[in-house]
């Protein structure tokens, strides 16, 4: 079947007033990580509406949306949990009443990511309403808990779910462009021990925040000597907490412990990433205790699923097919070439490319600049476009490139 990719664009901004509404609608509901049943609800309520033939809400709280009964499995991703709105103060307009125009739509969420559960609900009425189904089965994924421990919501999918896609779009914010990969992460933590006295005579005891100094001054030196990629970029590292028991305000502190959040570029490994911090001549020093956090805190569903702080980097190639379908999607559409770049943050894909060799592309509306931000925004022009690609990259693919995947997609990360 031949797409007709003018009908479609015409067809996703029809429907521009209707995605407006339903972002809207779920920046209205405040939905922190942990905390998103309502949101999912509200999700639940819009894709029974336009038209899906099935939707689920897994164990963990995931809500899955299913389209089509082809043989082909394809799911595309939006985390639909959000972070907290910071200091009020830098607010313009309320963060979940938000703000709208003829081009723009403020609220917490509207770039990370729910706008790209707007599109992807809207581009399963655009495949209804024009009978873009073919030999595929779409599943369309709000996935929780991804602001808190990014990828965690697929490490159950996959597992417990038995969900296995062919692969996965993620509808994260990339300006336009279409993502092939992204550095990892992972979160350590570094301990020091101290012995406590009266603050009167700190002679008498041993301070845990002065050991924790001269690491803090090691760990700012090391970040300008991490590996460098050509592609994905340098790996990074920050100290983003910094914590400490004592007795009292007039006591010594008897231990210190900070947070490290890792970024990990092509040739880092946790393994390698948690040496270099072992190494150091003040952890050694201090007898420095390196390791990393477990994350185990209970979804809305009350279900825990403890996973490491360990967030692999993966990139695939710029000739795979997944690729191929999603360029050629952008091209059929809006007849100019698209720019293949690769995400600055985080995302699912972590877990989806990262831990199970699923190959993903990233493709969403809004800008990585608004993430986390105050006033964060997203454009209603993209909405619009990531509908419309999304409604066709199913049917491009399955008569394009299903044929020529390849048994297994190398992560580039380890070549």
């Amino acid at each position: 079947m031949k797409v007709d990719f003018n009908k479609v664009l015409e067809l996703a901004k029809k429907y521009e007033p209707d995605m407006s509404k339903f972002l809207r609608d779920m920046i209205a509901i405040p939905s922190e990580s942990c905390q998103e049943e309502k949101v999912i609800l509200r999700i639940k309520e819009e894709m029974e509406k336009v038209g899906f033939d099935r939707v689920e809400i897994d164990p963990m709280g995931n809500i899955l949306g299913y389209m089509g009964h082809g043989r082909h499995l394809i799911a595309m991703d939006a985390h639909i949990d959000t972070v907290g709105i910071g200091n009020p103060e830098n607010w313009k307009y309320d963060p979940y009443e938000g703000y709208e125009d003829d081009e723009i739509i403020i609220g917490r969420g509207g770039s990370d990511q729910e706008g790209g559960m707007a599109s992807m609900v809207y581009a399963g009425k655009i495949i209804k309403d024009l009978k873009l189904e073919g030999d595929y089965t779409l599943v369309v994924v709000g996935s929780v808990q991804e602001e808190d421990c990014d990828g965690l919501c697929w490490q159950y999918i996959i597992n417990e779910d038995k969900l296995k896609p062919e692969f996965v779009v993620i509808t994260e914010p990339t300006d336009g462009k279409i993502y092939r990969g992204q550095r990892g992460r992972m979160e350590i933590k570094v301990a020091t021990k101290g012995v406590s006295c009266h603050g009167s005579a700190p002679e008498r005891g041993d301070n845990a925040i002065y050991k924790m100094a001269d690491i803090l001054n090691d760990l700012k030196a090391l970040h300008e000597n991490l590996v460098d990629h050509d592609f994905l970029g340098k790996g990074s590292l920050t100290v983003s907490e910094i914590f400490h028991t004592s007795p009292s305000r007039c006591a010594v502190a008897d231990s210190c412990w900070i947070s490290i959040d890792r970024r990990l570029t092509v040739g880092e490994t946790g393994d390698y990433a948690i040496g270099q911090i072992k190494n150091l001549p003040s952890v050694k020093a201090a007898n420095a205790e390196v390791t990393m956090y477990l994350y185990e805190r209970p979804s809305y569903t009350n279900l825990v699923y403890p996973t490491e702080c360990y967030f692999p980097t993966w990139l695939i190639e710029d000739e795979h097919p997944v690729c191929h379908a999603v360029v050629d999607s952008y091209k059929g559409l809006f007849k100019e070439e698209p720019k293949v770049d690769k995400w600055t943050f985080s995302t699912n894909g972590v877990s989806i490319m990262g831990r199970y060799g699923i190959p993903c592309i990233g493709f969403g509306p809004g800008h990585e600049d608004q993430a986390h931000a105050p006033n964060e925004r997203t454009w209603k022009k993209e909405l619009v476009n990531c509908a419309a690609v999304y409604a066709v990259i199913p049917m491009i693919y399955t008569t394009e490139y299903a044929a020529k995947m390849p048994a297994h997609t190398a992560n580039l990360v380890n070549k």
